[in-house]
């Protein structure tokens, strides 16, 4: 009995001692990576300081694992305090060389039910990397509000989604909100930069025939639109949470994260507040299934099964053949589950 109670000791001491080398593992990949996403100084010294900080990790480990002796580590456990005090003083900021998709964030006003917004985006889009940059001034009537629309635009495989919100008003005009990375010049996307505070996050109020066919028609990216089932009031309710949003970011930048910071846990954060009682769910953070999600949760068009809702609004083909057509946003809602009874098919498109 006393051998096997010490063997028991010895076998559970190696087990936490395995738990207490995989934390510190992982933990010296942290650092790695936020070496590499925030030390200044370029390439070659973002690579040689993760390269340091991993190689004193593992080193740090084999010494314990060899000598028994935790003293070992107080030198790892003294640069990992230092990191983080590091890593508490990166802030986001305003002023950067930004992109000039993200060069300008919106801001907007409300008096009444008029809301002006500054800042709306409305470029003419001839590739990813070819474009007529303009920026207006916007107005809208908030009874006019009459539909929102979601669209979810797939650019890496089934599972991640971009999501996008448009509201359409009584007189045929849509407006989209967009929570995107707030792109240095020169910059692209990284899921996992997304994790170091790599981006700042960006707000932006765009014209459907830029922000959506940018992403089907310019970028390749696959797109589908629906129609959320919203009480009106609950609809002017998300469209003032994105103007809060926007004189949130104007107020104090925010760091773009790709797990709680990004395109779809904002929307639904907003959304919760207006909607309480709203489950969490694992398809918020896999966003491409976001669609599966709000009809789980009756937030579709009713009466029609999932993958008549999704066939009906895979809108790709249809916004790549209504590329020049100026009245974008009613082509490629025609055969949208819920347009028919928005009666928008009735109206003239405005000329903006």
């Amino acid at each position: 009995m006393t051998f096997l109670s010490h063997r028991a000791r010895s076998v559970l001491g190696t087990f936490g001692k395995m738990a207490v080398s995989l934390i510190l593992l992982l933990t010296a990949l942290w650092g790695a990576l936020a070496l590499w996403y925030q030390l200044s100084g370029g390439t070659a010294a973002q690579g040689i300081g993760a390269l340091l900080w991993a190689a004193l990790g593992v080193a740090s480990i084999a010494l314990w694992w060899m000598r028994g002796d935790m003293r070992v580590l107080l030198p790892y456990a003294a640069g990992f305090i230092l990191l983080l005090v590091w890593w508490s003083f990166i802030t986001p900021k305003q002023e950067r060389v930004w992109a000039d998709d993200v060069a300008r964030n919106v801001t907007g006003t409300v008096k009444g039910n008029l809301v002006t917004l500054d800042n709306v985006r409305n470029f003419d889009w001839r590739s990813d990397d070819d474009y007529t940059v303009k920026w207006e001034q916007r107005s809208y009537d908030l009874d006019e509000l009459r539909t929102v629309d979601t669209a979810l635009s797939y650019w890496t495989g089934p599972y991640i989604a971009h999501t996008l919100i448009s509201f359409g008003f009584a007189d045929g005009r849509f407006l989209t909100f967009s929570i995107e990375i707030r792109k240095e010049k020169g910059e692209s996307f990284s899921a996992i930069g997304g994790f170091f505070k790599h981006f700042e996050m960006s707000l932006i109020a765009a014209d459907e025939r830029d922000i959506l066919r940018v992403r089907t028609n310019a970028r390749g990216e696959d797109m589908h639109l629906y129609r959320v089932m919203m009480p009106k009031a609950a609809m002017r309710s998300l469209f003032l949470a994105y103007l809060d949003e926007a004189q949130a970011l104007k107020n104090q930048p925010r760091f773009y994260n790709t797990l709680t910071a990004n395109c779809t846990t904002i929307v639904f954060e907003m959304v919760r507040r207006i909607v309480p009682g709203l489950p969490l769910d694992y398809r918020l953070m896999a966003s491409g299934y976001l669609d599966r999600y709000l009809f789980d949760v009756k937030g579709l068009v009713p009466g029609l099964s999932f993958q008549q809702l999704r066939d009906g609004g895979h809108v790709t083909a249809r916004a790549r053949a209504a590329n020049d057509d100026p009245d974008f946003s009613h082509a490629i809602r025609r055969a949208m589950p819920g347009y028919d009874e928005a009666g928008f098919s009735k109206l003239q498109m405005p000329r903006q």
